[in-house]
């Protein structure tokens, strides 16, 4: 991981950051019936480290017994960190 030093900004000071470097517009793919839009990594920012993607879902209101449809997908040995802002989920390895 990098590290660049900068200036702390103060609230308010527009001036006190440095210029946005890149603006990434997540790409949105259908898994199934549901929206999964990919910040990173992307064409333009492929190295953000060895195995990291950023993924947002939602917002979404899911039926009771009505599941997503989604593909079998392996994880190759990652871990995957779900949070949830608000609601519950409950997620099953495919494979």
């Amino acid at each position: 991981m990098s590290f660049f030093p900068g200036n702390d900004p103060e609230p308010g000071d527009a001036f006190a950051c440095d210029q946005i470097e890149l603006m990434v517009i997540p790409n949105a793919k259908d898994i199934g019936g549901f929206a999964v839009r990919r910040a990173l990594p992307t064409a333009k920012r492929r190295l953000v480290g060895p195995f990291i993607f950023f993924d947002r879902m939602g917002p979404a209101i899911l039926r009771a017994g009505h599941a997503l449809d989604v593909r079998p997908h392996p994880h190759i040995g990652l871990s995957t960190v779900t949070y949830l802002f608000d609601g519950k989920i409950r997620h099953r390895d495919s494979l």
